[in-house]
């Protein structure tokens, strides 16, 4: 069983916030099942943008866990990741969209491998 969305983003902002980032809601989803997409900016005008990873990329599937892959690459401009959230929000807008600023580029996220 997969934790609800909202649940998973509190507990992803808290992790934030405990190492000294910053971290907020841009956009509330859907509370039980709603996509997450993550943000990540260095505060020098870079950003990089991850999104829920494909299934077919997670080598062995755990039931329950939330796999991400980078959809705008970290240190690319700010702007690249605000104009694929955009397109991201116009197809679904049930989805949560968090942002993290933190200069070392953590993300905080399990990723898939390529």
């Amino acid at each position: 069983m997969r934790l609800k969305s909202g649940i998973w983003v509190s507990a992803l902002i808290r992790r934030a916030h405990g190492v000294g980032a910053f971290a907020a809601v841009r956009r509330r989803g859907a509370e039980d099942a709603g996509a997450i997409f993550v943000k990540i900016a260095t505060l020098d005008g870079k950003a990089g943008l991850f999104g829920p990873a494909l299934p077919s990329l997670a080598e062995v599937a755990v039931p329950g866990e939330r796999l991400f892959a980078p959809l705008v690459p970290p240190g690319s401009p700010e702007s690249a990741a605000e104009e694929r959230m955009a397109k991201e929000i116009r197809f679904d807008p049930d989805l949560w969209f968090v942002e993290i600023e933190d200069r070392e580029g953590r993300h905080f996220l399990e990723l898939a491998r390529d």
